[in-house]
């Protein structure tokens, strides 16, 4: 007993960002170890463990990439799965672990609401159990009006009871942010792409699961633009902006409607929902794509990427620079820290996604850079999209993909600092300038 005890006791004194990739690694491996169960896998479906593993990390870091079909493989015990991987993944496992801790009326510990604030990127854990409830009611409240708006259009073409059954996958995947369909054939979202009312609420679930639980409250509580706080500020105006060039850019270079312009832009900011082939698409639209791949969703949202708050800080950096002021935005002066962290994860993650690129294109050199940058960028920013490829990539590049999908859903900033735990030192330099640019 003691034994354990001294376990525990090592495991409470690890950084919160270790405990973190910790607890999304265990969900992972828990999640493909029941994916390969018979009652998980259809008659006469073959479910490899890489293809396992790989279908429980893009649950988890709610992505969307998928190296087998979901429908085609799992049973509905296994799509289950699938789908609370994708609950735990986007709440995150820290949100959910104490929200059983409430469930079990016990009291949530000091440790347990450092994990939710460095989980959530709060600034400090005052209210944050009134916080996780907020984001279970919330959730709970989006997901179950997004399945009652999607039934109505999957009723038409499937039986009620296997109709609800897709649209609670739906609306789960859609507020989370992972690009999965139980649709079957691969063909995610392409038979509906006309349809205005499934685009529109897929749309939303994914808007407002990007946005960030922080964000929302703040607009439900104060109702008006200009009483927000800064970062909904910022949040809110750079993920319009981005939903507008998106939605220029793609109805400027594809053959596609207005309708598919908005939904593959709204959903290329970590969704992963398609109702085009994008494997079609050209270059110009591909890279348009990469773009709002890598830059992904908000802070503390079910979303990836270096996050809409970040390039807003490099934007106003650049300006900063350009200007000789400091950096302000809506009357505030951005911190200098906040600049620097930015800086900070851009060049993380674009070494992340740049290494992750070179690696696919020394394993899988059959294809273009283009189709290679975007399956990489994909799977940083936990969206989903693929030119098709991804199915037949190899054991070896599969194993990269989920790597990538694990360090975009965590965050390459906190993969940084595992290794920098313990190595603080209380020695400090003079400074001395270095020419720069």
């Amino acid at each position: 007993m003691s034994h354990l005890s001294r376990e525990i006791d090592v495991l409470k004194e690890q950084p919160s960002g270790r405990l973190i990739a910790m607890g999304f690694a265990g969900v992972i491996l828990f999640g493909a170890l029941l994916l390969m169960l018979p009652i998980s896998v259809r008659e006469g479906a073959v479910v490899t463990p890489i293809d396992a593993l790989f279908t429980s990390t893009s649950a988890v870091c709610v992505t969307g990439l998928i190296a087998i079909d979901t429908a085609d493989h799992f049973t509905v015990f296994g799509r289950t799965v699938v789908a609370l991987l994708i609950q735990i993944g986007g709440l995150g496992v820290t949100s959910v672990g104490v929200g059983f801790i409430l469930m079990a009326r016990r009291r949530v510990g000091f440790k347990s609401r450092l994990l939710v604030m460095e989980a959530l990127n709060l600034s400090n854990a005052k209210g944050i159990v009134k916080l996780v409830k907020a984001v279970l009611l919330m959730t709970l409240c989006f997901e179950t009006v997004g399945a009652l708006l999607s039934f109505v259009v999957f009723a038409q073409d499937y039986p009620p009871l296997e109709a609800l059954g897709i649209s609670v996958f739906h609306s789960i995947a859609a507020f989370n942010n992972a690009g999965f369909d139980i649709l079957g054939g691969l063909r995610n979202l392409i038979p509906y792409q006309n349809n205005v009312l499934l685009n529109l609420t897929t749309c939303g679930l994914i808007i407002f699961g990007g946005l960030g639980f922080l964000v929302i409250l703040d607009v439900i509580k104060h109702r008006s633009f200009r009483k927000l706080s800064l970062h909904s500020k910022v949040v809110i105006t750079t993920t319009i902006a981005l939903i507008v060039f998106g939605t220029l850019i793609l109805k400027a270079t594809e053959n596609i409607s207005w309708l598919g312009a908005f939904f593959n832009s709204v959903s290329a900011r970590t969704a992963g929902f398609s109702t085009y082939a994008i494997g079609t698409f050209s270059n110009a639209g591909l890279f348009a794509l990469i773009l709002l791949m890598f830059v992904g969703a908000s802070p503390g949202s079910t979303g990836g990427g270096i996050k809409t708050s970040t390039l807003f800080a490099l934007v106003q950096a650049v300006k900063s620079a350009a200007s000789g002021h400091r950096p302000t935005a809506f009357r505030r002066t951005l911190p200098s820290d906040v600049i620097s962290k930015a800086f900070t994860i851009t060049l993380l993650s674009a070494l992340v996604v740049g290494a992750g690129t070179f690696a696919l294109c020394v394993l899988q050199p059959q294809y273009s850079f283009i189709q290679l940058l975007f399956e990489t960028t994909s799977a940083f920013g936990t969206v989903g999209l693929s030119t098709g490829i991804t199915p037949d990539l190899s054991v070896a590049s599969k194993a990269v993909v989920i790597l990538i999908m694990f360090i975009g859903r965590i965050g390459p900033l906190t993969v940084a600092s595992l290794w920098a735990f313990g190595s603080d030192s209380a020695v400090w330099y003079s400074e001395e300038p270095i020419t720069i640019g």
